[in-house]
């Protein structure tokens, strides 16, 4: 069996807030495989956030054990978790946040020249896959001429740019309708599938959690298994 590209031991996560102190991960465990797509679902204030950010190296957890692609990371200096987020994690949000003034492409481009690409092949990866997320016809529209879907669309390619092996994705659909929603997480599933990246993907929709391929809740800080 192929190793996990993410592997999360342990992991524990506490907040001080005026109210007190407010424990969103107790021991939460996970591996996530090359080519898997996992649902984490739970209620908003559950820390499904909490785990994405400390999977993504975004946020250190107050205990545990974040590895990805086999690299222990949780001792790793701010410099060196900054070069695994650039190497190997793609992040995907609710709202897109693409830059209104440069094009789809250029919105894909960026990522990839900031890693080192030259302009002709960052762009040659760009409109590939836009290409594979059916918007050949958007390559150079800015996001304001787009739809939401489109948009969204947009910014998966931009995680996906750079090639990384783990997708972490906080509730990518959640700012689009229903039918606009399964179309965007539908695109997403085959292009992660089809590149073998192994994807976390923090969803409140519940159908579309049924077409994931495992789905985990979280629950008093613990991560549960599924069944549908």
């Amino acid at each position: 069996m192929n190793s996990p590209v993410l592997s999360l031991r342990g992991l524990e996560r506490t907040y001080v807030t005026e109210a007190g102190k407010l424990t969103v991960l107790r021991g939460a465990d996970l591996d996530v495989y090359p080519g898997e797509v996992v649902g984490l679902i739970g209620p908003s204030g559950s820390g499904k956030s909490s785990l994405l950010h400390a999977a993504g190296l975004l946020e250190r957890p107050d205990a545990g054990i974040v590895a990805v692609d086999g690299k222990d990371c949780s001792k790793l200096s701010e410099r060196q978790r900054t070069k695994v987020r650039l190497s190997t994690v793609g992040f995907v949000y609710q709202f897109h946040h693409l830059l209104p003034e440069f094009s789809a492409a250029e919105n894909v481009e960026m990522p990839q020249m900031i890693a080192g690409k030259g302009r002709g092949e960052a762009r040659e990866r760009a409109v590939a896959l836009l290409s594979q997320l059916g918007l050949s016809a958007r390559v150079d529209h800015q996001p304001g001429q787009m739809s939401g879907g489109e948009q969204q669309r947009v910014a998966i390619a931009r995680a996906l740019a750079n090639s990384p092996k783990l997708l972490l994705a906080d509730e990518p659909t959640g700012n689009l309708d229903p039918a606009t929603s399964a179309a965007t997480f539908q695109a997403l599933y085959d292009l992660a599938r089809g590149q073998g990246v192994a994807a976390l993907i923090a969803t409140h929709n519940m159908e579309l959690a049924r077409y994931m391929d495992r789905v985990f809740a979280l629950r008093d800080g613990h991560l549960e298994p599924q069944t549908f």
